[in-house]
């Protein structure tokens, strides 16, 4: 995948198929928040999204973890719903659990992060809303 902050159509797409399992680190069950709908739309996309908050305990029914270390299950994509500042450390935990990709949501932009997460072997996607691309690209998984 280039390194470019945005991936090419197909790279977008080859990404998207191969996922089976979306954490949102920082997914939250208040309706006013941007990680509330795209938790819904990856949902009604037919992936498996597990919620990553310690201020949580469930979002659209998917029981909550404190940290992505403590998902008992594989994750593909790491979806963050995080200030810029924080996706450095967001990156690392992502690298420890063997996710195959970093998404920083639409104005998230952290180079250290991007960085980071390439070294450790994941694709890495900015300033881009996943549900946006799934939608936009007709993904459907399942």
């Amino acid at each position: 995948m280039s390194g470019d902050r945005h991936p090419s159509d197909d790279e977008l797409r080859r990404l998207l198929e191969a996922a089976r399992t979306v954490a949102v680190v920082g997914a939250s069950s208040k309706p006013d928040r941007p990680s509330f709908g795209v938790f819904k739309r990856l949902q009604a996309a037919g992936y498996r999204v597990v919620p990553v908050n310690p201020f949580e305990t469930a979002v659209h029914g998917e029981k909550a973890f404190a940290t992505l270390a403590d998902v008992p299950y594989a994750i593909d994509i790491v979806d963050v719903f995080r200030r810029a500042e924080e996706t450095p450390a967001v990156a690392d935990a992502a690298v420890a659990v063997h996710a195959k990709v970093l998404w920083l949501q639409l104005g998230i932009v952290n180079e250290d992060a991007a960085e980071r997460a390439r070294h450790g072997g994941l694709a890495v996607v900015m300033d881009t809303c996943i549900a946006v691309a799934v939608s936009r690209l007709g993904i459907r998984i399942g």
